[in-house]
């Protein structure tokens, strides 16, 4: 088993929450990269996190968050900025985030800061999210992207709230195709493809992503599951019936689950083998969505086959 590099965002997330009565805001280590390589660690593969933390007291929580979870942060910089936030609204167990930090302490990243080696030796790179929003590290990513010789992932991870206009949003759909083009897997969610492209079924979008150039394309559809296509037609994965109380991060481990998948067996011998994959992901994302905050809820094999025995 080889090792993944995620290339992203980690920032501090605030969970709008109560106490004795009194609305407050958690704090909660976050950002969907940071989710990813968690995750996957948690599940037993080697995780690299890639990116910019800020020069205050949260970017040593992440720090020190990150290498308890076993995450290597070699990579990582660090820059003269407070760290980003995002503060968390809940409509029952979805977020709405509003993130705040100009410039974000997690758009620092650049091209000169990657590490080639680092990179060259990985067996997956994952990049995606909102430091695709920053010239920089956009710049970072392609240049990661460039080096990987191992298997790429890719997740444009949107958020609205932070496209401002058509022009940020025609930026995005570009950088979207401009990275699936070259993609062995592309993970986005329904809420990504309705951004995308407004109103097309999430059968066509992934069909489209396809014809670009992505080799498997997978659609999280939240209670719903997953649509997987692959070099077959469409296939629908149910989610598992779960308690859900909050979906932040769930999306990010469906990710973190089938990187760890290419880790320890590679990519499916068969498309079909996909679908298995999607189940255990989705398992993973049931047991994250019946806990609170994201990385923090990430699980191990061990926790996803208790709460799913077969």
């Amino acid at each position: 088993m080889g090792y993944a590099v995620v290339l992203g965002e980690a920032l501090v997330d605030l969970l709008d929450a109560e106490c004795a009565g009194e609305p407050v805001y958690r704090q909660a280590i976050g950002g969907g990269p940071l989710n990813v390589a968690v995750g996957v660690a948690r599940l037993g593969g080697d995780a690299r996190f890639v990116g910019s933390l800020g020069d205050d007291v949260l970017a040593d929580r992440i720090r020190a968050f990150l290498t308890t979870a076993g995450v290597d942060v070699a990579g990582t910089v660090t820059v003269p900025a407070p760290t980003a936030l995002a503060v968390a609204t809940f409509a029952g167990a979805e977020p709405d985030f509003r993130f705040y930090g100009e410039p974000p302490s997690y758009g620092q990243l650049t091209a000169d800061d990657v590490d080639v080696t680092l990179v060259e030796g990985a067996d997956v790179l994952y990049c995606g999210s909102i430091v695709l929003l920053c010239p920089a590290t956009l710049a970072a990513a392609r240049r990661a992207w460039c080096l990987a010789t191992g298997v790429r992932v890719f997740d444009p991870n949107i958020r609205p709230r932070l496209l401002a206009g058509p022009e940020a949003l025609a930026a995005v759909r570009h950088t979207t195709a401009e990275f699936a083009a070259t993609a062995h897997l592309v993970k986005l969610s329904a809420a990504d493809a309705e951004v995308l492209y407004p109103g097309e079924p999430v059968e066509r979008v992934a069909a489209h992503l396809r014809d670009l150039g992505a080799g498997t394309v997978v659609v999280t559809l939240g209670a719903q599951g997953a649509l997987v296509t692959a070099d077959t037609d469409p296939v629908r994965v149910p989610a598992p019936t779960v308690r859900a109380v909050d979906a932040t991060g769930a999306g990010d481990s469906v990710m973190a689950a089938l990187v760890a998948g290419l880790l320890a067996d590679g990519q499916p011998a068969e498309p079909a083998d996909w679908s298995d994959r999607v189940t255990f992901a989705l398992q993973v994302a049931g047991v994250v969505c019946e806990a609170p905050g994201g990385a923090v809820a990430m699980p191990t094999r061990q926790q996803v086959a208790r709460r799913f025995p077969t």
